[in-house]
């Protein structure tokens, strides 16, 4: 496999590993603060017991006599933690950081808060001397609730971090492959430009002084036509040129008749218009016929010069389809998007540029959509253009 198709796996490398070392973080985290909460839980439930303590000991006759500060201190210290106690019958005997606005609007909302906290921990017994019993129920303190969801929040907020510097790094590299895109165009087109005009030149002198092989005149000039086509080209991908309106029709047979003259007679091209003779939309004529040019050529190299190229059109009114279909040795499933991507290829010599040029042309120059509609192991692919009338 060629060094540009180690450079994408080597890219979906990193992006597994990115991936794996955020959810590595992710669960840290969440591990953590789950230890965090559950030694929380228990301080607050060790909290609970001592001021239900405390409650049991300032009830009890047998300490009327003693130094009860220190118990009012226990109970008066619970300020955070949620408390209801109830008696045997299960009345609300009193309640401790209960939200009091809530009760004096609501006469239920007590008794809702008891239920909740029910089906919450395990309440603590009071036993007295006189053998009654109380229970104490509680809840999470507010501060232990929300450290409940402060992993979560962490979490998507850690997302939400990753996402927009994901965005913006693939916005930052989408322009910087927009300028050198540009920047190669311009400079191929330019570089194109002056043998062109000196070869221009040299057709018009033979033309004076014609030679004696009028087919090598023509020939000079048939080449000549084609680099200043190419030239053009290059220079449309550089700009924002202006589509026309065009018979899809004359540009497909076209450019179908110029690469049978130069594609081995062991490969046959099929044209399947479906009775239709003319199909106007507008397009950029030069760079669509390039990409024509390049599903052609990458047929030819998927067929080992050998097969057949079905080329059909299929005219929806808004929407016209173009499938061009080979007998080649198939695209994996794996590989059906990476194609696209600058770069990419297979061939022992090849820049990798042909197919990423023309999801280019067909996306931002026509407005359209290209993608592989189909593909077999051994049997072939079909790609789809779709281009959409407006």
């Amino acid at each position: 496999m060629k060094i540009s198709v180690n450079l994408y796996s080597k890219k979906n490398i990193w992006k597994l590993f990115l991936i794996l070392l955020a959810l590595i973080i992710s669960t840290l985290s969440l591990w953590i603060t789950n230890k965090l909460v559950k030694k929380l839980e228990i301080e607050e439930r060790k909290k609970v017991e001592l001021w239900a303590e405390g409650m049991r000991q300032l009830a009890s006759t047998e300490n009327l006599n003693q130094d009860i500060s220190f118990l009012f201190m226990v109970i008066k210290n619970n300020e955070t933690v949620p408390v209801i106690v109830v008696d045997q019958n299960d009345s609300i005997i009193s309640y401790r950081n209960i939200d009091t606005l809530k009760i004096a609007n609501d006469p239920n909302y007590l008794r809702q808060e008891l239920e909740e906290m029910k089906h919450g921990y395990k309440p603590i017994e009071i036993t007295f001397s006189d053998e009654s019993k109380q229970l104490v129920y509680y809840k999470d303190s507010l501060i232990l609730s929300q450290l409940n969801y402060y992993p979560y929040i962490q979490l998507i907020v850690f997302f939400i971090f990753i996402l927009i510097a994901y965005l913006a790094f693939s916005s930052i590299r989408k322009s910087e492959q927009n300028q050198v895109w540009m920047g190669m165009a311009k400079e191929t087109a330019h570089q194109l430009g002056t043998p062109i005009s000196s070869l221009m030149a040299w057709l018009e002198l033979l033309k004076l002084n014609p030679p004696t092989d009028a087919v090598m005149l023509k020939d000079i000039e048939n080449d000549i036509n084609r680099l200043h086509l190419i030239a053009e080209r290059f220079s449309k991908i550089g700009s924002q040129p202006k589509p026309t309106h065009a018979n899809l029709i004359d540009v497909i047979q076209n450019v179908t008749d110029y690469m049978q003259k130069r594609t081995s007679s062991s490969v046959q091209y099929h044209l399947h218009f479906n009775d239709l003779k003319d199909v106007y939309i507008p397009i950029i004529v030069p760079l669509f016929e390039w990409v024509l040019e390049n599903l052609y050529k990458n047929a030819v190299d998927a067929m080992n010069g050998k097969g057949t190229i079905d080329v059909t059109i299929r005219d929806n009114i808004q929407t016209v389809y173009i499938d061009v279909k080979d007998t080649g040795k198939g695209i994996p499933k794996s590989k059906q998007k990476t194609i696209f991507k600058p770069g990419y290829t297979t061939k022992a010599r090849g820049w990798g540029l042909g197919l990423s040029l023309t999801k280019r042309i067909i996306e931002e120059y026509h407005g359209g959509n290209i993608f592989v509609k189909s593909s077999e192991i051994n049997q072939g692919t079909t790609f789809r253009i779709v281009l959409i009338r407006k």
